[in-house]
This record gives C-alpha cells, sequence and structure tokens, in this order.
C-alpha cells in the first residue's frame, strides 16, 4: 500500500509539473517559467471522507472556497458524485469521469497569469444515502517565492497592466487562512492600489 501511494503521488506531480509548463506556453511563455516561479513545490495530500447525510441541505461537505495553491488534482469518487462549482451564479456538479482527474486552478495560477487562467469557487456536497471519497493533491509555491505577473502579461514596465501587486506565498497563505472560507476572493485582498 505505501509503495502504491508513493508511485501516485510522484506520478501525480509530475502531471502538475507537466500542467503548468502547458499553462506557461498557453501564455506565451517560457515552458518552465511558471515552474521557475513558483520554485521546490510542496506537495499535499487530502483524502476526505464524506459520510452519507440524511438532511445534506444542511451541512457540506467543504464550504466554498476557491484553492490558495498553484494546482489542484483530484481523483474523485467514482461512484458518488459530490464537487460543485460555481457558474454564472449557480452551483453546477461536476459528476465522476472514469479514468479522469478534476483540474483546478489555484490562486497562485490566477495572480501569475494575471487573471488569464481563474481559480475556481468549488464546494463540497454530503449524500444523502452513500459515503463519498476523494483525493486532492495539492501543488504549493515554495514559501518565499515572489508571484507576480510577468512583463509579458502586465505590460512593458510590469505594473501597468498587472491586475496583482506582487506578494509571497507565505504572505498570501497567512491571509487566506485568517479569514473564513467563503468570504471575498482572498486575491481581492493584493490588487494593484488596494488599502489592506
Amino acid at each position: 500500500c505505501r509503495e502504491t501511494v508513493s508511485n501516485y503521488c510522484q506520478e501525480v506531480r509530475q502531471l502538475g509539473f507537466r500542467l503548468e509548463e502547458l499553462i506557461s506556453e498557453s501564455l506565451g511563455l517560457e515552458k518552465d517559467h511558471i515552474r521557475n516561479v513558483l520554485g521546490d513545490q510542496g506537495q499535499h495530500m487530502a483524502v476526505n471522507f464524506y459520510p452519507p447525510c440524511p438532511q445534506p441541505e444542511l451541512t457540506y461537505g467543504l464550504p466554498s472556497h476557491t484553492d490558495p495553491n498553484a494546482l489542484t488534482i483530484l481523483l474523485q469518487d467514482q461512484l458518488v458524485a459530490g464537487l460543485q462549482v460555481l457558474k454564472d451564479g449557480k452551483w453546477i456538479a461536476v459528476n465522476p469521469h472514469p479514468d479522469a482527474f478534476v483540474i483546478n486552478i489555484g490562486d497562485q495560477i490566477q495572480a501569475l497569469s494575471n487573471g488569464r487562467y481563474m481559480s475556481v469557487w468549488h464546494r463540497a456536497i454530503t449524500n444523502t444515502k452513500t459515503a463519498r471519497l476523494s483525493v486532492a493533491s495539492f501543488l504549493c509555491p515554495e514559501d518565499d517565492a515572489l508571484i507576480s505577473s510577468p512583463q509579458e502579461l502586465a505590460g512593458r514596465d510590469g505594473s501597468s497592466g498587472a491586475i496583482y501587486r506582487g506578494f509571497t506565498y507565505t504572505e498570501y497563505y497567512e491571509k487566506f487562512w485568517s479569514r473564513n472560507l467563503d468570504q471575498e476572493h482572498c486575491l481581492e485582498l493584493f490588487k494593484m492600489n488596494t488599502i489592506e
């Protein structure tokens, strides 16, 4: 079992790095740009178990939030849906698909891409009759990684078109967890010309 989990973690990490390369290239940047900015990324995994709940409308498995990290790679329970994303003001179920992951863009990619990629508001709900299990893997920048939009995405001087001011991952992470998860997007606190 330990070897299986170790192999899974390594493979998911490599998938995350490949996705970061593709995102960099899609933004017109060198393929290793995002990975270089994020530094020696940490990887965390959460195995979430949601028991059945006869009144699911009275509870949420996880309240609505965006992810504070760079990328989240989610392996959903193949039999029970429970993930929802916010689209156009409505919660939409993300039904599980065999042999597929759900990829959530995190707040750090939103900031690095100058808002071209958006982190998604999502939540987990319980089921009335069936328990659900999910495995989330998070790629997180190193603590002192400086998150800021590159000149190519923020204008010639690097700040004229920047939506967010530069910040370290530690600074962001501390602000993220010092508030309620379902408040306004934490990146609002890092917008240019925002007084904290």
